[in-house]
């Protein structure tokens, strides 16, 4: 246990063992790299546990490190000027946190599950993406995957129903599933409902009626706690796209 930051650094020969394992190595920063460059990657990194609800920075802390998670979920929050706190993002294994050109981290990174982290010094990765210009230009895309996420959220919250907007949520939950290689439509959602809502500029309640009303027309199934099936991908795509009617929370 690291005393200074509260985390278990993992021992040097399982470094391999962790790179292989990585969501980074599907749909994250170290997807194009060989076996020589990831080598270099992980000995220029170090790799950390942190349990659930613990906290990876704090908005406003110095910038100086960026993570990428190897596993686990993660969200995102942003002080508000009344001291509220708003949801602005979720992050998944293989996802990079932290990655700034500021001096600051501009929000929150608190974890939802039990999680693995690589963490890299911005110096550090600045040398590795000269030496590698691959590591560069996937950093680039994920940068450009990122804004188009950004701008598609901009579009849900601002033009989208409460149940369409409920249902793009969803859908955004699997195609970030389908990324990492995972399959079926079973969702793991460690996030709480009123995170949910937060993200969404919903209720808890609406939400939470929004969900009922899917399940009671079999567009999804709650099998168990804090996992939702996805049976009716069809209706919930027209639902978010806007081609089928709305007004189905009663």
């Amino acid at each position: 246990m690291n005393p200074l930051d509260g985390t278990r650094r993992l021992h040097p020969e399982t470094d391999t063992r962790v790179c292989a394992t990585c969501g980074s190595r599907v749909a994250g920063l170290c997807r194009p790299l060989d076996t020589a460059a990831l080598d270099e990657v992980s000995a220029e990194s170090d790799q950390m546990t942190l349990p659930a609800r613990a906290t990876v920075f704090r908005e406003g802390d110095p910038a100086g490190r960026v993570f990428t998670l190897v596993d686990g979920t993660a969200k995102l929050l942003r002080t508000l000027v009344d001291g509220k706190q708003q949801v602005v993002g979720f992050r998944y294994a293989g996802d990079i946190i932290g990655y700034t050109t500021r001096d600051t981290y501009p929000f929150d990174a608190e974890l939802l599950t039990d999680a693995k982290l690589c963490r890299i010094d911005r110096p550090r990765l600045a040398g590795l993406l000269k030496r590698y210009p691959l590591l560069e230009h996937r950093l680039l895309d994920l940068c450009v995957q990122e804004l188009a996420a950004t701008q598609e959220q901009l579009v849900t919250v601002g033009r989208r129903t409460a149940e369409a907007r409920v249902a793009a949520f969803l859908l955004s939950l699997m195609a970030a599933r389908r990324r990492r290689g995972a399959v079926g439509r079973l969702l793991e959602m460690p996030m709480t409902r009123a995170d949910i809502a937060d993200f969404l500029g919903l209720t808890l309640e609406t939400v939470s009626r929004t969900l009922t009303a899917f399940r009671k027309r079999g567009w999804i199934r709650e099998p168990a706690h804090q996992r939702v099936e996805l049976i009716n991908l069809a209706s919930l795509s027209e639902l978010a796209e806007g081609t089928a009617p709305g007004d189905l929370v009663s």
